[in-house]
C-alpha cells in the first residue's frame, strides 16, 4: 500500500487534496466531511457507500460528497486501486454556484459526466506543479467548479422532515471536543432516548458516539492544518491520549495524524 499524499496551499485555503497510487490495504470507517468533496478513480474498483446509494465504481467514476454525508469508499479485487480527492469549502463553493442562500447539495454521488474526470484530473495536476503559480492554480479551481455547477445542477430547496434528528447531529459537532450524553441530545431535540438513536442512525448511517467520533476527527484535521502539535491535539479533541488519536485517525482518514501534516 502506499502513502497517502495531501496537497494544501496557503493561497488557496478553500481547497485541499488527497492522493493514494496504490489503496488495496486501505479500509475506511463510516465517515463524513464538514466540506464538500468530489474525487476521481484513477484506478481499480471501489464499493461506494454513500446515505443509501451503494454501488460499485471504477477509473474514470467521479465520485461526490455533501457536506455531512456518511460515506465510505473501499477497495475491491487485487488490482491497485488509486484516487485524487478534494475537499472544497462549501462557502467558498456556495460563492461559485451563484445563490442567495448558500451552498446548495448536489443530487449525484457518482457521475460519469463528459469531461468532468479530464477536467478534475487536470485541476488536481495544475495545484500540485511546484511550478505552477498562484494565479494559474486560483484560475483553474474556479474553472472546474464552475463546469461542474453547471454539469450537476444542484438539489432544489426542501422542506427538512427530520430537522430534530438534524438538530441533534449539529449539537454533537457544537460541543465535539466535550463529552454530551444521551441526555443532553434528548433535552436539544425533544426526542425519546429509543426514538432518537432509531432516527439519528436511519438519517446518518451511524450511532450518535460515531458521528461524534467523526466529528472530533474533523476538528483534529483543522488543528493539525494549522500545526498545532499532535498529542495537544489528541486532548484538546476529547481522546484519552495520542495513541488513541492515531489509532482512530486512521480508521477515519486511511492516514496517520504525521502523514496528515506532511503536505506537498
Amino acid at each position: 500500500m502506499s502513502t497517502p499524499t495531501f496537497w494544501r496551499d496557503d493561497a488557496l485555503p478553500f481547497l485541499e487534496a488527497r492522493a493514494i497510487a496504490d489503496g488495496r490495504g486501505i479500509c475506511y470507517a463510516k465517515h463524513s466531511h464538514d466540506t464538500f468533496s468530489i474525487g476521481s478513480i484513477t484506478g481499480g474498483e471501489s464499493l461506494y457507500l454513500n446515505g443509501r446509494v451503494r454501488e460499485h465504481v471504477g477509473a474514470g467514476t467521479v465520485v461526490l460528497m455533501n457536506p455531512g454525508d456518511v460515506h465510505a469508499c473501499n477497495p475491491l479485487g487485487e488490482q491497485p486501486w488509486s484516487y485524487r480527492m478534494f475537499h472544497v469549502d462549501s462557502r467558498w463553493l456556495g460563492e461559485v454556484q451563484g445563490g442567495s442562500a448558500g451552498f446548495q447539495p448536489y443530487v449525484a454521488v457518482a457521475s460519469r459526466a463528459p469531461g468532468l474526470f479530464a477536467r478534475l484530473e487536470a485541476l488536481y495536476a495544475t495545484c500540485s506543479d511546484p511550478a505552477a503559480e498562484t494565479l494559474e492554480k486560483q484560475g483553474a479551481a474556479l474553472d472546474f467548479f464552475t463546469f461542474m455547477h453547471g454539469v450537476l445542477q444542484p438539489a432544489p430547496a426542501a422542506a427538512d422532515p427530520h430537522h430534530q434528528v438534524r438538530r441533534a447531529a449539529e449539537y454533537l459537532r457544537e460541543h465535539r471536543t466535550g463529552m454530551p450524553t444521551l441526555d443532553d441530545l434528548c433535552a436539544a431535540t425533544g426526542l425519546s432516548p429509543s426514538y432518537l438513536i432509531r432516527a439519528f442512525k436511519a438519517r446518518y448511517g451511524m450511532t450518535p458516539h460515531a458521528y461524534l467520533v467523526d466529528c472530533r476527527i474533523q476538528y483534529c484535521r483543522e488543528q493539525l492544518r494549522r500545526g498545532q502539535p499532535i498529542a495537544d491535539v489528541a486532548l484538546a479533541a476529547g481522546f484519552a491520549d495520542q495513541a488513541h488519536l492515531q489509532r482512530t485517525f486512521k480508521r477515519h482518514v486511511a492516514a496517520t495524524p504525521g502523514q496528515y501534516r506532511t503536505v506537498r
